[in-house]
């Protein structure tokens, strides 16, 4: 048996009015070349300017993934030749990376991880090319796009390992909001390295780099691919080459890209036209004070605080928008378990039938506690409370607006659920004597009372009073 080593490098796109070193707008377009600059295109005479808000967000990204910063911004030039690469070059972070030494928590069929960050740094985005037999075209909208490279050690020792990791990491980027991080528009897009080690060997394997997997699934049957692959060749007596490969989707397989004996020697050195620029740790406590508690945090303090299962507290984390909604049901007097059922259930799954998210649902959480209440005291049922909670999704009103209009109130008193009990039986005086019989009649008898009250009758009120009257 081999031990799974796999290392990842990930890229993301970063939100910003414009590009990461020209004024041209950052923002998704089909339209090929319609968000370009001449310092995108590199015309003679250009010069960068450091996109702040680029900063800002490398910077709150390194400290959620628990990153030190450095105390200055700097960037070099990572010098390569090819058609996506204008000038010949790329401005990106070397020496002095945005973040270093941190690590993400991540969880696993129930076992919690820490995935180490060697460095995460920030750089510009290379143009996107399309290839077809005879041409290429190339499309200058994504090249200068700010982008955060994140590079974790080699510690992640599955394919469930390293999806957990992605979207973990993906979901940092939405908390934070600093990304879309939509694999669809290639805003996030994933390196892995896998390498296979003897189980008792101190040495890691020969790393073969699996090169732009643009979706996550993708990168989960690329590494399942390559590891059968140099499972086979290791079972066999061969070696793995050093070597960098592409997935093909179609295939599900790995392919030789090109050989990689050493290192490529991308002769880095200080970009001149960007100097050094001091980072105040005002600045970086600022930007720390703004990172919400992220969705492992919030997994957590559902699952040990409010005693919710994982599956509900993922479910709710998956997205923030629908986890500062059930935070805000909670910080209403809104018990955990009830507004998690009633979240996990009937919201999300209205929202979905209609289309909607959860910003754009006119029920709010006031309204879903108010819900909640009703039934708990007794004046709607939980069935009721389902068609009360689907009106309310479609008219925007209140469930107490709802219950009165709907002539929904349940009818608590003893003495009116008694008659109406009575006048039952009455009605099915041949069904008695089954009761007394064993059969099972009991049911009949309660939806025959529902009927009647056009199912107003509190239900506990109404078994306890049936079986006191047909036991007489």
């Amino acid at each position: 048996m081999y031990k799974v080593v796999i290392g990842l490098e990930v890229h993301c796109e970063l939100k910003s009015n414009s590009k990461n070193f020209s004024s041209a707008r950052n923002s998704y377009s089909t339209v090929p070349n319609s968000n370009v600059s001449v310092v995108d295109l590199a015309f003679p005479g250009i010069l960068p300017v450091v996109n702040k808000e680029a900063v800002r967000n490398s910077i709150k990204m390194a400290l959620a993934m628990n990153c030190e910063v450095p105390e200055y911004l700097t960037f070099e030039r990572k010098n390569y030749f090819y058609p996506d690469l204008p000038k010949g070059y790329q401005i990106t972070q070397f020496k002095h990376p945005i973040g270093i030494n941190g690590y993400v928590m991540i969880n696993v069929n129930g076992e919690d991880k820490k995935v180490e960050i060697l460095d995460t740094h920030l750089e510009e985005d290379t143009a996107s090319l399309e290839h077809y037999n005879a041409y290429s075209l190339i499309d200058y909208n994504r090249c200068g796009v700010p982008l955060l490279e994140t590079v974790t050690a080699p510690c992640i020792n599955s394919a469930d390992e390293a999806i957990a990791f992605l979207e973990t990491l993906r979901s940092i980027f939405l908390y934070t909001d600093t990304s879309y991080a939509r694999s669809d528009r290639g805003q996030i897009r994933c390196d892995v390295n896998v390498s296979l080690m003897e189980e008792d060997a101190l040495e890691l394997g020969t790393k073969v780099e699996i090169k732009n997997i643009n979706s996550f699934s993708s990168v989960r049957e690329a590494i399942i691919c390559e590891v059968a692959r140099q499972t086979e060749i290791l079972s066999n007596g061969g070696k793995i080459s050093q070597e960098t490969r592409r997935y093909d989707e179609n295939t599900n397989e790995t392919y030789l890209m090109r050989s990689k004996e050493d290192a490529l020697d991308y002769k880095y050195f200080t970009d001149p036209n960007l100097p050094p620029v001091k980072i105040s740790r005002e600045w970086v406590n600022e930007i720390k004070d703004e990172i919400p508690r992220l969705q492992y945090e919030r997994s957590l303090l559902y699952i040990n605080d409010y005693a919710i299962s994982r599956k509900d507290a993922y479910t709710i984390v998956r997205e923030k928008e629908i986890s500062d909604y059930y935070e805000e049901c909670i910080s209403l007097g809104g018990d955990p378990q009830l507004v998690c059922n009633w979240l996990t259930g009937s919201v999300i799954g209205n929202m979905n039938k209609m289309g909607l998210t959860i910003t754009d649902i006119s029920l709010t959480p006031n309204m879903l506690v108010e819900l909640i209440k009703l039934i708990n005291d007794g004046k709607i049922s939980g069935k009721q409370g389902k068609d009360v909670l689907e009106k309310s999704l479609e008219t925007g009103k209140t469930p107490s607006q709802l219950v009165s209009e709907m002539g929904l109130s349940q009818i608590t008193d003893e003495n009116e659920i008694r008659n109406i009990v009575i006048d039952v039986i009455n009605e099915n005086l041949n069904l008695v004597e089954d009761y007394k019989a064993g059969k099972r009649v009991f049911d009949y008898f309660i939806g025959q009372i529902m009927k009647k009250t056009r199912g107003r009758a509190n239900p506990v009120i109404t078994s306890r009073i049936l079986k006191e009257e047909l036991d007489k």
